[in-house]
């Protein structure tokens, strides 16, 4: 039987199978096999260090640290090449349960060190042993090359006009060469495009004289033509503009336009958006959801990080969102006063990967003869974003509920602040990590409540504090035998939450949990090797769900948080393990930061 044959069980552990054939037939030749009863000790904090390199095959293994557990480690997982690599023992090494290993010696696995693929899953930090540990979603069977440089999409050269051209002479190069741009040798040079005619000049009643140099944009806004395809379709979401001119030093190599991106890939966010440009009515709207999965399981099988995919899931969900809000609009009329759609949640800190309940509120600048317009405006957006696939919040968290003028909301933010109870922390939470995503009004006034948290210590010890009851399950617990982990109780959210009092306390206005941590880092509270960890271990646990996820939805099976670790490949198992101990540690360094045991 396959299984049980060491070369078998060898080829089938990462980072072995990855090996080339010369250096994984190297560490087949030398395999040895290692049995030891349970309550055996192979190591000792400060003693001989461990001479073999160790694939545990059945049993289990305790890695212990003056006297307090790390780590259980079971079948597929490896140890003993700290020992190796420092050539000290730092850890103390007990066998749990009676032990079953394959091992090799040190000098064969400073041998395969010289593959630096298999040399990347020993690292000697755990944030660079998290990058490329997750295996990719095999959930749909074609994907672009999405790190593509955009010049590979480059067809033509660009098509040109003098800078004393007119709009009509424009439009019929533009025919002539059957392109829907053309730059215009201005200083520096410009571009005009079918848009600009459609927009500027017909909607504007101008003639075919016009210069074009009227309606035209520039500067020219080009990117390298190293930019990956990816980057390329961030660059059109946040602008939106639809020509991108793709630049290699100062020459302009060609023009892409978003139905070149949106050639590159079928499901990518370009013909999502298109989509979302193109709703005729609300009658359109189901189906927006099921587009989101697809789009995100084929950027994710792609290669493409959680947290880009995260952020394209935002623009998009913020595009449709404009959308519905122009049709209320036009429906109930002008607005009487300015006013703000927020986002929060994973929505306001753009972390959302598939669609989930809504979390919104509505603030304007008018006063309560107002509020049965934005009333109206709320119910039929909510409605809307429910028809296109936003669940309703179970905790009545949405702007139907949620509307009031600025100077109420900004008496709403004082009083959590001020008044830390536990009903306050919780709205603090889920208002503080709000977002405008649509509308006029400035909320530099809410920004400025904000601010005050900063020198609220009380405020900021109760958050973290409730912020630390989301704690990873004990050691103990993480066994492979039918445990399961909540992907989002036990590792995402105390990250996002615990993130959040820390940029409190700095005065960062970022929202997204990565934006945050960058924050903390600059103002001295965290080290780098700190926030380096965090943000692998974050970037790990998001893409392990939303791989999981996509992969329930590809079986026809509603999305969960919680996995299976026997559903993990043993390095993935390891890097899980490793990624919750260090948000534990994080957690018992916040706790003594923030005095949380005074509250």
């Amino acid at each position: 039987m396959a299984a049980l044959d060491p070369i078998a069980f060898l080829r089938a552990t990462r980072p072995f199978g990855d090996l080339p054939a010369p250096l994984f037939e190297r560490a087949a030749g030398s395999l040895e096999i290692a049995y030891f009863p349970a309550g055996a000790r192979l190591a000792a904090s400060g003693t001989v260090p461990l001479a073999h390199l160790y694939v545990i095959r059945k049993g289990a293994v305790r890695i212990e640290r003056d006297g307090q557990m790390l780590q259980l480690l079971e079948e597929g997982e490896i140890f003993g090449y700290t020992s190796l690599i420092t050539g000290k023992a730092t850890l103390d090494v007990q066998v749990e349960e009676d032990l079953l290993a394959y091992r090799l010696p040190g000098a064969v696995f400073h041998e395969l060190l010289t593959d630096a693929r298999f040399a990347s899953h020993f690292a000697s930090g755990l944030a660079e042993r998290l990058k490329h540990s997750l295996e990719r979603a095999q959930v749909v069977t074609a994907s672009a090359d999405l790190g593509a440089a955009v010049e590979t999409l480059v067809r033509r050269p660009p098509v040109r006009v003098g800078a004393g051209a007119t709009v009509g002479e424009a439009a019929r190069v533009m025919r002539e060469h059957h392109v829907t741009s053309v730059l215009v040798e201005t200083a520096p040079p410009g571009i005009v495009t079918d848009r600009d005619f459609r927009n500027k000049v017909l909607a504007e009643g101008l003639g075919p004289d016009t210069p074009v140099t009227r309606v035209y944009s520039a500067p020219l806004r080009t990117v390298p033509e190293k930019t990956a395809v990816y980057e390329a379709w961030q660059i059109l979401l946040d602008t939106g503009v639809h020509h991108l001119p793709i630049a290699r030093g100062g020459e302009i190599l060609g023009v892409l336009t978003s139905s070149d991106l949106l050639r590159s890939a079928a499901q990518g966010p370009p013909a999502v958006l298109r989509s979302v440009e193109r709703l005729g009515s609300r009658e359109a709207l189901p189906g927006y959801g099921g587009r989101v999965s697809e789009m995100a399981s084929s950027l994710l099988a792609g290669g493409l990080d959680a947290t880009v995919i995260a952020g394209f899931v935002a623009r998009l969900n913020d595009a449709l969102l404009t959308r519905i809000l122009r049709w209320a609009e036009a429906e109930l009329g002008p607005p009487p006063a300015p006013y703000a759609w927020i986002a929060f949640g994973s929505e306001g800190r753009m972390e959302q990967t598939l669609l989930t309940d809504q979390d919104n509120a509505l603030v304007h600048g008018g006063d309560a003869s107002c509020e049965p317009y934005f009333a109206a405006l709320a119910e039929r957006a909510n409605t809307d974003l429910e028809a296109a696939g936003f669940p309703r919040c179970p905790g009545g968290y949405m702007a139907r509920e949620h509307h009031a003028p600025l100077p109420e909301w900004e008496a709403r933010f004082r009083g959590w602040i001020d008044d830390p109870k536990p009903q306050a922390l919780l709205q603090a939470a889920i208002f503080f990590d709000f977002r405008k995503v649509h509308g006029a009004l400035d909320l530099g006034p809410l920004e400025a409540v904000l601010a005050r948290a900063s020198k609220a210590r009380v405020f900021l010890a109760c958050m973290a504090k409730a912020a630390l009851e989301f704690r990873p399950p004990p050691s103990l617990l993480m066994r492979l035998r039918g445990e399961e982990v909540d992907l989002k109780l036990h590792g995402i959210s105390p990250i996002v939450f615990l993130a959040r009092p820390y940029a409190l306390e700095v005065g960062s206005t970022a929202r997204n949990t990565l934006a945050r941590l960058d924050a903390v880092v600059a103002a001295g509270l965290i080290g780098e090797d700190v926030r380096a960890t965090l943000r692998e271990a974050y970037r790990f646990l998001l893409g392990l769900r939303l791989r999981e996820q996509a992969r329930m939805l590809a079986e026809g099976k509603p999305p969960v948080n919680r996995v299976s670790l026997s559903a993990l490949s043993s390095i993935e198992r390891s890097r899980l393990k490793d990624s919750l101990r260090a948000i534990r540690d994080w957690q018992d360094t916040a706790a003594y930061h923030f005095k949380t045991d005074l509250f």
